[in-house]
């Protein structure tokens, strides 16, 4: 009965769309999935979707380590206002930050003038935010948050007494990061990469507001198709089940790599 609830959810909110894109999809045997891949554009739209999702993936995870490192020294009270704060992106319409990065970045953005006074080209310096790269940075304000919020309990949970015992048996801090810290983090960190990058690759609502569909990506493509302009509706649901599928693989990695250290764990 405890089940019930999610069940239900998991029918009607996942089982049955997906069972009516699939038919969609192989409406006439297949051959929208043939139309989608002889497409260049998919190729080129899978490709920024590529570059976007591991820019974005590694710039977040590099300072959202950083950031739970720091939070993880910090008392529970300060940790704790301080993670309200961190987690506030997560509520905030991907519209308005996409307003905010024009405001702030764009060509008449107040950065960008900034910038220009120092030598900076600002026509060159605002297509940056309308590239993969861009929307890369743009998205790093909702990714980074994740990234904090998964490795902060394992940060705080790490036993620094391991440093100063390894240290006391004559291991250097490189070995002891190598050998003790960075073993621990690790699966973490891969689940952590993993998840905003499928995040990043499937997510099109900040990409959409920002450069409307001028950058090539598989989201804003898969928008197109289906907007008003649209009407081969079967390749329409191709392109959403490969979509689906690249981010459920990239997920699936994440996962098989804590099962596979938790089980080393059990092990251990």
């Amino acid at each position: 009965m405890l089940a019930l609830p999610g069940a239900a959810v998991f029918v009607f909110f996942f089982l049955i769309p997906l069972i009516a894109v699939s038919a969609d999809g192989f409406t006439g045997g297949g051959a929208a999935f043939l139309r989608v891949v002889h497409n260049e554009l998919f190729w080129g739209g899978l490709r920024g979707s590529l570059i976007l999702g591991t820019t974005a993936s590694v710039f977040s995870l590099i300072v959202g380590f950083i950031v739970a490192l720091h939070l993880s020294r910090l008392s529970e009270r300060a940790r704790t206002v301080l993670m309200f704060f961190i987690a506030l992106p997560l509520t905030f319409s991907g519209l308005i930050v996409a307003y905010g990065f024009i405001l702030s970045y764009g060509r008449a953005g107040f950065i960008t003038q900034i910038l220009s006074y120092v030598g900076a080209d600002p026509v060159a310096f605002s297509r940056l935010l309308f590239s993969p790269q861009g929307l890369a940075f743009a998205a790093s304000y909702y990714l980074i948050p994740r990234v904090v919020m998964l490795m902060l309990p394992v940060l705080v949970n790490f036993d620094s007494a391991q440093f100063a015992a390894a240290e006391s048996l004559g291991a250097t801090r490189g070995q002891v990061i190598r050998q003790i810290l960075i073993p621990q983090i690790l699966p973490t960190a891969v689940s952590a990469f993993c998840l905003i990058a499928a995040v990043a690759v499937g997510a099109y609502g900040t990409a959409l507001a920002l450069v409307g569909t001028q950058v090539n990506i598989l989201p804003l493509q898969l928008y197109s198709m289906i907007s008003e302009s649209g009407s081969d509706f079967p390749a329409a649901a191709a392109l959403s089940l490969i979509l689906m599928a690249i981010c459920s693989c990239i997920i699936a990695v994440g996962e098989i790599a804590a099962a596979r250290h938790e089980r080393q764990d059990i092990v251990r």
